[in-house]
C-alpha cells in the first residue's frame, strides 16, 4: 500500500526526516521505490532533463501523465506525486480540478503538486475539497521563474521572506497538506516549518526542513551543464556511462563483440543444408 499524506503529517510530528527524489520512467522508478524513499515526484523537471528543453515551461498535461503512467507501473509503496504543468492550474479553478483529476483517474497519482503562493490557495482549496491531496510549491517556483528575476534565492530580505511565510500560512489554510520549499535561506526554511502544522519538503532551503527532495538526475550525475548549489552527487554516473558506450563501439568495430561468449550455439547442420539447396538451385537465393 502506498504512502498517504497522513503518513508524512506523521512523521513531521514524530521528527522524523521525510524523503523525496524525481523519477520519470519504470526502471528508475522500480530502483527509487525499492530504496525506500517517502515519495516519488514525476516532475515538471522532465522537461529539462529528459525531453531537452530549456525549462519547464514548455512540458505539457500529456507529457506529464505519460511519464506518470509510465513511474505509476513501477511505484509499489512510495507516495507518486505528479506535478501540475504549466497553464494546467492557472486559467480557471475548473480547468484546475480536472486537470488535477486527470493526474489520479488516468494516471493513479496519490497527490498533486502545483506552483504558487497566496494567489494559488484558492485553487489548492478548491482541489482539495474535491478530495484530490495537494502538495503547494513555494520560493524559487521555476515555473514561473521570470518574473522572479531568474533562477535565483528567494526571501532574503525581509519583505520577501515575509511573503514566502504569508504564503506557506495561507497554502496550509487552504488545505495543502505539504509544502516544498525551494531556494531560500536556511533561517526562513527553519522559521516556516516551526510555523507549519504540515510538513515542508526542502530543496536548497536548509536542515530544519521536515524533508528534502533532489532531482534524481541531479543527485546520480545523470545532468550536464550547470548544477545548483543545493545539489549533492552521491554518485557520478554520467563517465561510467560513457565509457561503455565507447567501449562497445570499439568492441564492436574490433570485431570483439559480440564473440562466443555472447553468441548461440547450435544450427549448424540446418545452415550447411541451406547451403547444399543453394548451390543446387541458385535462383532459390
Amino acid at each position: 500500500m502506498s504512502i498517504l499524506p497522513v503518513d508524512l503529517q506523521k512523521k513531521k510530528k514524530r521528527g522524523e526526516k521525510i524523503t523525496v527524489l524525481t523519477a520519470y520512467d519504470y526502471s528508475l522508478a522500480r530502483m527509487i521505490d525499492a530504496s525506500g524513499v517517502d515519495a516519488i515526484l514525476v516532475g515538471d523537471s522532465l522537461g529539462m532533463v529528459v525531453l531537452g528543453y530549456d525549462s519547464t515551461v514548455p512540458v505539457t498535461m500529456e507529457d506529464m501523465l505519460h511519464h506518470c503512467k509510465a513511474v505509476r507501473r513501477g511505484v509499489k509503496s512510495a507516495m507518486l506525486v505528479g506535478d501540475m504543468p504549466f497553464l494546467s492550474y492557472h486559467t480557471s479553478r475548473r480547468d484546475a480540478v480536472l486537470n488535477a483529476g486527470r493526474f489520479f483517474k488516468e494516471a493513479g497519482c496519490d497527490a498533486v503538486k502545483l506552483e504558487g503562493g497566496t494567489s494559488m490557495a484558492p485553487v489548492i482549496e478548491r482541489i482539495a475539497r474535491a478530495g484530490m491531496p495537494v502538495m503547494g510549491h513555494i520560493g524559487l517556483t521555476p515555473q514561473t521563474a521570470g518574473a522572479l528575476g531568474g533562477y535565483k534565492v528567494q526571501g532574503k530580505d525581509l519583505d520577501s521572506a515575509r511573503r514566502l511565510y504569508e504564503d506557506a500560512k495561507a497554502l496550509e489554510s487552504a488545505g495543502a497538506f505539504a509544502l516544498v520549499l525551494e531556494c531560500i535561506p536556511s533561517a526562513v526554511g527553519k522559521l516556516i516549518t516551526e510555523a507549519l502544522t504540515i510538513p515542508t519538503i526542502g530543496i536548497g532551503a536548509g536542515p530544519s526542513c521536515d524533508g528534502q527532495v533532489l532531482v534524481t538526475h541531479d543527485l546520480i550525475g545523470m545532468f550536464g551543464g550547470f548544477s545548483p548549489h543545493f545539489v549533492k552527487k552521491y554518485v557520478d554516473l554520467a563517465p561510467l556511462i560513457m565509457e561503455a558506450f565507447k567501449n562497445f563501439r570499439a568492441e564492436v568495430e574490433e570485431g570483439a563483440f559480440p564473440g562466443e561468449d555472447f553468441s548461440f550455439t547450435g544450427g549448424e547442420e540446418a545452415a550447411e543444408k541451406i547451403k547444399e539447396i543453394l548451390c543446387q538451385n541458385p535462383s532459390s537465393g
